[in-house]
């Protein structure tokens, strides 16, 4: 799927995948990782779900070296897939 992806749908996959495997609680969108209290097994399906959906291969280690938002580990897909990020 990786040709057929844009910034925006990798923003829109990435976080939906965020809420569901974090339960992220209302007014906290722009939370980290960690501040979710996210764990390794948070980050495995999170990875899981980003390869299974998106077709974007990431480094679990990546979660807990860079402790992302929702934002941030969608910039990191995109860079993974070779989208543009900058406008």
């Amino acid at each position: 799927m990786t040709g057929e992806l844009s910034l925006s749908v990798i923003r829109e996959k990435v976080g939906e995948i965020w809420n569901h495997v974090l339960d992220v609680p209302e007014g906290m969108e722009d939370a980290t990782f960690f501040d979710l209290e996210g764990e390794s097994i948070s980050a495995v399906r999170l990875v899981s779900k980003i390869e299974e959906e998106l077709g974007v291969t990431i480094d679990v280690g990546d979660i807990f070296e860079v402790d992302p938002n929702a934002a941030a580990l969608a910039e990191r897909v995109a860079l993974e897939a070779q989208v543009p990020i900058g406008a």
